[in-house]
């Protein structure tokens, strides 16, 4: 069988799971409010800002407003990738659609990859779209085109893969809700983490962690180790929203390869309870 004729299968599933999870009443709500923000968020480019009486910039309320902007989109777009995936088996599961395309010549991870790539690419179009219609306005409001707003929108797709993944093996694991609530718990725990990391960076509380903290043989301490090898959510928002204002280095890429490798490890792991998996 040839690489088209396998990819086939996978595009069709990837077809029905896109236009099926694009009716879902939660997503329509979501998609509008996040609408609404984007086109209340115009107001914040216009008018003259000033701070302790002198004129603040325009193109840093742009930039920064930009910013937050994409934050909120991002972080949205995020948890609703969560709500669409964690009910995305137990549907097919109970409505007997599961067990109708499997006892069709499909394997398993032909069927999972469908799944995963129809959801990671409708949230994916959904964000980028949004973000799109953010770069419009902030792109008229200071009349200037600024592609890394772009750049950093597809970046940040990364976390919706991750998110798709970690959900869909965890419900197999746990209940949806709970599932959901592991993967908020990641990313809280994350930003966490990365607020304490960059008060640890301070003079006063590296002394204090040298003192109360055993090096590792590699020169790292414990929690450092950790802290590096937690999925890096956050740290992948960050790195992307520097493609907008220009202040981004490849040498802060780890986030992306860290959410990257999340993916391939937590995806083989998908796949490998899955096949585990009774089919009904």
């Amino acid at each position: 069988m040839s690489t088209r004729e396998r990819l086939r299968p996978v595009a069709r599933i990837a077809k029905y799971t896109f236009m099926d999870d694009v009716r879902q009443r939660g997503f329509l709500v979501m998609f509008f409010i996040l609408v609404a923000i984007v086109l209340l968020s115009r107001g914040c480019y216009q008018g003259t800002y000033v701070v302790n009486g002198r004129p603040v910039d325009t193109e840093m309320v742009v930039g920064t407003v930009s910013k937050v902007t994409f934050h909120i989109i991002v972080v949205g777009t995020m948890l609703i990738t969560a709500m669409l995936s964690m009910g995305l088996l137990r549907r097919d599961r109970d409505d007997g659609m599961q067990g109708l395309i499997l006892s069709k010549p499909i394997t398993r991870c032909q069927y999972m990859l469908g799944k995963v790539l129809g959801i990671w690419f409708l949230t994916s179009l959904f964000m980028v779209s949004l973000h799109g219609a953010a770069f419009l306005i902030a792109s008229v409001a200071l009349g200037v085109v600024n592609p890394g707003y772009l750049v950093a929108s597809l970046l940040a797709c990364s976390n919706l893969l991750f998110v798709v993944i970690t959900v869909l093996l965890l419900t197999l694991l746990m209940p949806d809700m709970l599932a959901v609530l592991v993967v908020i718990g990641v990313g809280v725990i994350g930003i966490v983490g990365d607020g304490l990391y960059s008060l640890s960076q301070s003079q006063t509380a590296q002394m204090i962690l040298q003192q109360s903290s055993q090096p590792l043989p590699s020169g790292r301490t414990f929690w450092e180790v950790i802290y590096y090898a937690w999925p890096k959510l956050s740290g992948t928002v960050r790195f992307a929203a520097s493609f907008i204002d220009g202040s981004f280095s490849s040498t802060y890429a780890y986030p992306i390869i860290n959410i990257m490798l999340y993916c391939l490890i937590l995806g083989f792991l998908l796949l490998l309870k899955f096949t585990k998996q009774e089919i009904l």
